[in-house]
């Protein structure tokens, strides 16, 4: 068990875990939202789109958790501020979130000479900009108190550019350096800093929208599910400190890597 896990054992208040990058319920972010919600967290669904996060937070209390949805656009400073004030306040029985999950992201195949200088700083700012922030406001919230468990997702890219993905390998790689940089300065204080690699397509909504038949061409346990996805997630944040996992990539078994 973690120091987060520790302190939130140790009293009568709820932990509270707070997830930025939340959309459809067939997605990482809502996933790993109930993940929490279950394992006893009151969590916080911080999305774009106030529809889909209300939707995860429907579907978390419908099974007996505690949820709630916050308006977030993670690449604008004030607004990672005003939900970590929300997730930090400690009222209504509740501890300061213990867990901070960085789960945005956007991904589009584009010819690089066709890729216009808007576009790529788009991706930079959704992929990696918008991790500095919330990795920086779970630094600033969390160390004083000495836990917490700040996880970011990150994919393929993060390791490899492949033609037509050059903006966005640039911003997953750089939010990869943000998790190792963060892990080696805080890790020693107390705050245990993951990075998840998701190597290989995920089923989720956005999958099929973009992609329609390759679930079926896959077949069975061709794609990550998002549940099991959500399951490693709990196990970084329950992990002992005397054994840290700072990366951890996930894939199908079927994989190639």
């Amino acid at each position: 068990m973690n120091a987060a896990s520790a302190t939130a054992d140790s009293d009568t208040t709820t932990p509270v875990a707070i997830v930025f990058g939340v959309g459809a319920e067939q997605g990482i972010g809502a996933a790993v939202c109930r993940r929490f919600a279950a394992g006893g967290h009151h969590v916080l669904a911080a999305g774009r789109t106030a529809a889909k996060i209300e939707q995860v937070v429907a579907t978390i209390q419908a099974r007996g958790g505690s949820a709630e949805a916050v308006v977030t656009d993670v690449t604008d400073e004030a607004s990672v501020i005003a939900a970590f004030d929300r997730a930090m306040q400690g009222t209504d029985g509740r501890a300061p979130a213990d867990a901070v999950v960085f789960n945005a992201g956007n991904n589009q195949i584009i010819d690089f000479t066709k890729l216009s200088a808007a576009q790529f700083e788009d991706f930079w700012r959704v992929g990696c900009y918008a991790g500095f922030l919330v990795g920086r406001e779970a630094a600033r919230r969390l160390l004083p108190l000495g836990r917490g468990t700040v996880i970011f997702t990150g994919a393929s890219g993060s390791l490899r550019g492949k033609p037509g993905f050059a903006h966005f390998a640039a911003a997953k790689a750089g939010l990869r350096m943000i998790s190792q940089s963060m892990a080696r300065e805080y890790g020693p204080k107390g705050l245990h800093v993951a990075h998840v690699l998701i190597d290989g397509g995920v089923d989720g909504d956005r999958l099929r929208r973009a992609i329609p038949g390759m679930v079926e061409r896959l077949g069975a346990d061709g794609l990550l599910d998002v549940d099991s996805i959500a399951e490693n997630y709990w196990h970084l944040h329950r992990q002992g400190r005397s054994a840290w996992t700072q990366e951890l990539d996930l894939r199908p078994h079927r994989e190639a890597f």
